[in-house]
């Protein structure tokens, strides 16, 4: 009992007192619980936007803040905010207790025996670590530093991970996802209310959730943070297939879509470590990744299938197979061999994670394809540069950077995770090049809570250590070290322990890796807003062939379906022109009036062209080649090229790619 009042008393001694806000000064708390843990950051946030109107500030675009309620609610320990004060919201799971013998998830990703001390609040002995990836990383408090610190974007990704759940032994709540992500999503206001209460009431606190990006740049110049809900999860809407039958439907997918717009979520993943019935997904390597394939087989009957990659986009190799691992599968069931040639998932888009693309570009969300198979991946991007649609993020480093290109011409968005000072900087500087071309930020990825190692310390004996206290990138606020309970973090020896680390790691990057990076992220705000502005400023295209009269060079027969030329503008992307079985062939359509066009879409069967160009003519005799490929690969293909005038316009084919003849389900022409 002496013990326990001492503590309390320290607690509250390290804690800041009440009185701290008694300056008025809008960004302190006037009923901050006591005790509570320290910000360590003085000087007013930066508020405001820049004379040509963009906002400033970082960006997280990918964190997890209540995971701690996925995976049965046992497996991330600790809350990230009580009502019954940072005690109670600090604490280990009941079963670390006494030495963390049963804290089985750690020892499963680190090896050892997982021991360590489980007290948290107030001495913190063990945790939160920069290693340790079951213990609660983002307590509001430290959210809030990092706010101080110069953030103003974060991505509260909603997460669980229902196969996860039902292996995990310690649980206190079913493993269903979408009841998961319901209770995250409510908690997420529950802490915007909880930190509003410390200022006055409704809409008077720092945390701000946001569901359009107007509203994000309104809370940003005021210097708050900007909260947008993001949605991570392996079975979105119930999507699993087993067997490799789909287990949802589009009434699904839709209902599900609309249930989380309504939630306020505007970002979201469509498949995630296992594949599901909407897309396959970028495998995890090495062991983990043996790890999660025996949980894809438990979850839908099949292992990941592997092919030769067809470009220079590739998956993570899968790596040997684990004994251990195994031992979860049933008697005479072994993880196959995959050919180290053979790095890329076979699974992309399906049908109705097509329908789920087009269902988010309705409801003008945004796509992380982050976790989707190269496949998968240049599907989507083929589906956004069809339509001209700008929402595509990549928050995590989880993308092929060959596809970075891809992303910043569309508009979208890119972050990297949250790798230590070195490796985040070296990364940095190879996409470099590219943000400069296209005048766009960066961001970074944390994903705190999201079962994964953040930055090492360098040490304290490294030339460039970090300085406390210092500067913020702003340079109107100042950063000393972070204490919590007894506990003082100094980034040279505890690395990136915890969410409040976040401005000492940027510092230990400026120190690294240079101003530039850091300026290039401090721009990473307005250029992820410019992205989710673009998005829901979107209109879908008005395509100029559709209906129109279409001839083509030849028709294959059939006795019981068309294949005429007008299939290929009726709307319906189920039928098809198809012509005969050779070289060459063209297919054209009259759009009524000469028109100005600068695109053209081509949705192809599987008898696609190879080679093949696109003409254009105001008089149907005279014709102008505005675009050509010798390297087509079927699926949807977008020809840009300078604004033409023209009436016709014509697809000529000299090459198949296949012994059929050139098929084409939907042609598609557009002025912009």
């Amino acid at each position: 009992m002496v013990l326990a009042l001492f503590l309390t008393a320290m607690g509250m001694l390290l804690s800041p007192s009440s009185s701290s806000a008694a300056t008025g000064d809008w960004w302190l708390p006037t009923n901050r619980p006591s005790p509570d843990s320290q910000i360590n950051v003085t000087g007013e946030p930066f508020k405001g936007t820049t004379a040509t109107g963009d906002v400033r500030g970082f960006v997280d675009a990918h964190n997890h803040l209540f995971s701690n309620e996925a995976f049965g609610g046992r497996l991330i320990c600790g809350k990230v905010f009580s009502t019954s004060g940072i005690a109670d919201a600090l604490k280990d799971c009941p079963e670390h207790y006494p030495d963390g013998s049963l804290a089985l998830f750690d020892y499963i990703t680190h090896g050892g025996d997982g021991k360590h001390d489980p007290v948290g609040y107030p001495t913190f002995k063990d945790w939160p670590a920069y290693d340790s990836m079951t213990h609660q990383a983002n307590y509001y408090a430290w959210i809030e530093r990092a706010w101080r610190g110069g953030q103003r974007v974060l991505v509260n990704d909603l997460v669980t991970n229902g196969m996860i759940c039902s292996i995990y032994p310690f649980k206190d709540r079913s493993c269903d996802e979408m009841t998961s992500i319901r209770l995250q999503a409510k908690l997420s206001y529950d802490l915007q209310d909880y930190i509003d209460a410390q200022y006055g009431g409704t809409g008077k606190g720092w945390f701000r959730i946001v569901t359009d990006s107007a509203q994000a740049r309104e809370v940003i110049a005021a210097g708050k943070l900007a909260v947008v809900l993001g949605v991570e999860t392996s079975e979105p809407f119930g999507c699993k297939q087993i067997l490799d039958i789909p287990q949802c439907s589009k009434e699904d997918i839709d209902e599900g879509l609309d249930e989380l717009y309504d939630l306020g979520v505007r970002s979201m993943f469509l498949c995630h470590k296992f594949d599901n019935a909407l897309c396959g997904v970028r495998f995890d390597e090495h062991g983990l990744g043996t790890a999660i394939n025996v949980g894809q087989f438990l979850s839908t009957g099949t292992f990941w299938q592997t092919e030769t990659c067809k470009g220079p986009q590739k998956d993570n190799p899968i790596g040997d197979a684990s004994t251990e691992a195994e031992e979860d599968l049933p008697a005479g069931t072994e993880v196959p061999e995959y050919d180290a040639d053979a790095q890329c998932n076979v699974r992309g888009l399906t049908e109705l994670g097509e329908y789920a693309v087009q269902g988010m570009m309705q409801r003008k969300m945004m796509l992380e394809i982050d976790h989707m198979s190269v496949k998968a991946t240049g599907q989507v991007l083929d589906i956004f540069e069809a339509a001209s649609y700008p929402g595509v993020l990549s928050s995590h480093s989880w993308m092929d950077l060959n596809w970075t290109e891809r992303v910043y011409s569309l508009g979208g968005f890119v972050a990297q995770y949250m790798h230590g000072s070195e490796e985040f900087s070296e990364e940095a500087e190879r996409t470099d090049a590219l943000r400069t071309k296209y005048n766009v930020g960066y961001g970074y990825g944390t994903d705190f809570n999201g079962i994964g190692d953040h930055p090492a310390p360098r040490g304290a004996d490294t030339a460039n250590p970090v300085t406390y206290p210092f500067k913020t990138a702003d340079g109107g606020s100042t950063v000393d070290k972070q204490t919590t309970g007894t506990r003082t973090w100094n980034y040279n020896t505890d690395g990136a322990a915890h969410v409040g680390m976040i401005p000492d790691w940027i510092e230990d990057i400026r120190l690294v890796g240079g101003q530039g990076v850091v300026d290039d992220l401090f721009k990473g705000a307005e250029s992820y807003l410019d992205t989710w502005g673009s998005s829901e400023a979107h209109q879908a295209g008005v395509n100029l062939a559709k209906g129109r009269t279409a001839t083509a060079s030849s028709s294959e027969s059939n006795p019981v379906t068309s294949y005429q030329p007008g299939r290929a503008v009726d709307g319906d992307g189920g039928t098809r022109w198809a012509s005969d079985w050779s070289d060459s062939q063209w297919w054209r359509v009259d759009l009524g009036s000469s028109r100005t066009v600068k695109k053209v879409t081509l949705d192809w069967e599987r008898a696609y062209g190879k080679a093949y160009q696109i003409d254009v003519s105001t008089d149907g005799t005279t014709w102008k080649t505005v675009w050509s490929t010798t390297a087509g690969d079927g699926g949807l293909d977008t020809a840009k090229f300078s604004a033409v005038t023209a009436r016709y316009v014509r697809m000529l084919g000299t090459d198949r790619g296949t012994d059929w003849g050139y098929s084409l389900y939907e042609v598609g022409v557009h002025s912009g």
